[in-house]
């Protein structure tokens, strides 16, 4: 075979590849093109809209939805509790999820089975169902408090839900099994040889577990805090279903601009700076906890 007929080959075989990557890649393409490029775009073209009267909005290029968001008090407020929810549910949801996934990996036979098993159930149930399950269980007149006034631990009933307390056990409750299975599926992979040669070399149990067992899961503890803190931050079901008044979050709020008040130009951009902050944050994130935002290396 000459040289020339080689390259010839060897651009044919590439030609080859690429349409077949093509060819694959294109269906996913174009759905992320359908379903969530063009609806951002719409909502970016919406948040430009000027307001006219309640209800109403005309075509234009400015930037007064914008100004009123970061003007407003209120959103302040919002997204004040929004991101205060977010760092408590997260950090709540990924020290749990931490030891739960570690259970898991040490489990063998019956005993991981359950314990995978009981994690990924909870994914098979609606988001709104279960979460509104939580209602009887921590109202004033509710199970937890029944328990409690029981063994005597307090003297009176304990609102938990409505309220601050509520809203945090639900999303905790919602975020919990994703945190899991990002920590699990690192776990996974680690080799226990590893642990028991820092044991063999003088380390305690908790010594080894801190510097041994969380570096190995870094990459998904890094994955876990992100989904956590991104769902917790725009948290909808739980403080619905589970807060008070004083439990309400930026996403709350954009369901009211855009379906109450119908103030689609402002729900629109209030959606569009929560969704820059959130990226903002999630990037620090990842960039804090493995040193790189372009990819979490491990998982």
């Amino acid at each position: 075979m000459t040289s020339e007929s080689m390259f010839a080959w060897l651009g044919e075989r590439i030609k080859r590849q690429n349409a077949r990557n093509v060819f694959l890649i294109g269906p996913l393409a174009a759905f992320e093109l359908v379903f969530f490029v063009v609806p951002f775009l719409i909502l970016v073209r919406m948040s430009l809209n000027a307001n006219t009267d309640p209800g109403f909005y005309q075509p234009a290029w400015t930037l007064d939805a914008y100004r009123a968001v970061l003007s407003s008090g209120l959103y302040r407020e919002l997204v004040v509790f929004s991101f205060k929810l977010g760092v408590i549910a997260t950090v709540i949801a990924v020290l749990l999820a931490l030891f739960y996934a570690y259970a898991a990996y040490r489990a063998d036979g019956l005993r991981k089975s359950l314990l995978l098993f009981s994690i990924i159930l909870p994914l098979l149930t609606t988001l709104v169902v279960k979460t509104y399950a939580w209602r009887p269980l921590l109202a004033p007149n509710g199970v937890l408090n029944d328990v409690l006034l029981g063994v005597g631990l307090i003297g009176s009933p304990i609102q938990f839900a409505p309220g601050f307390v509520g809203t945090v056990i639900g999303q905790v409750y919602i975020v919990f099994p994703y945190a899991v299975l990002s920590i699990y599926s690192v776990l996974s992979t680690m080799d226990w040889d590893t642990v028991e040669a820092a044991r063999d070399l003088g380390a305690s149990r908790p010594r080894s577990f801190l510097e041994v067992v969380v570096p190995e899961a870094l990459p998904g503890i890094a994955v876990a805090t992100v989904v956590s803190f991104a769902w917790s931050v725009g948290a909808y079901a739980a403080p619905s279903q589970l807060g008070s008044g004083a439990q309400t979050t930026f996403a709350m709020e954009i369901e009211s601009l855009m379906l109450t008040q119908f103030d689609y130009p402002t729900g629109a951009a209030f959606s569009l700076l929560m969704l820059a902050a959130m990226l903002v944050v999630s990037l620090g994130v990842m960039r804090l906890l493995t040193g790189s935002v372009g990819g979490v290396e491990g998982v």
